[in-house]
């Protein structure tokens, strides 16, 4: 996905993983907290970490791919009236995930990888595979 945001400015925020931490050197990141799934408390930090990072960094819009840490940004998102996308996960075409069916509504545009996809989640728009 870098061609869509190598020449923006930006900023991050995942989990504290060695393959992120490995991915993002160099870049802007916040950590969020995890685990999330089934955690109500981490999923209350992270909602006050999305308000405070919103405030903050005033973003023009958000792109996400899913997981714990999409849904506290999205919905905070949609109270600012800032834009957002989600990317469906490629791996699942026969099924809706879990942050799919939860972001879905607060989406300002909702991509999906496959074809196949839009029997679970029609109207969104097909971008293709981005591995």
């Amino acid at each position: 996905m870098s061609a869509w945001w190598k020449d923006q400015q930006r900023c991050w925020v995942t989990f504290d993983t060695p393959d992120a931490i490995s991915a993002l050197r160099g870049e802007r990141v916040h950590w969020a907290y995890h685990p999330t799934t089934r955690n109500p408390l981490n999923a209350l930090r992270n909602f006050l970490l999305s308000i405070k990072l919103l405030r903050v960094e005033r973003p023009e819009a958000i792109i996400s791919t899913g997981a714990g840490v999409a849904l506290p940004f999205f919905l905070t998102a949609k109270l600012m009236r800032i834009p957002t996308a989600y990317v469906e996960v490629y791996d699942r075409i026969d099924s809706q995930t879990l942050t799919g069916k939860l972001c879905r509504p607060l989406a300002s545009i909702f991509c999906v990888q496959w074809e196949e996809q839009l029997k679970h989640y029609p109207g969104a728009v097909v971008i293709g595979p981005l591995l």
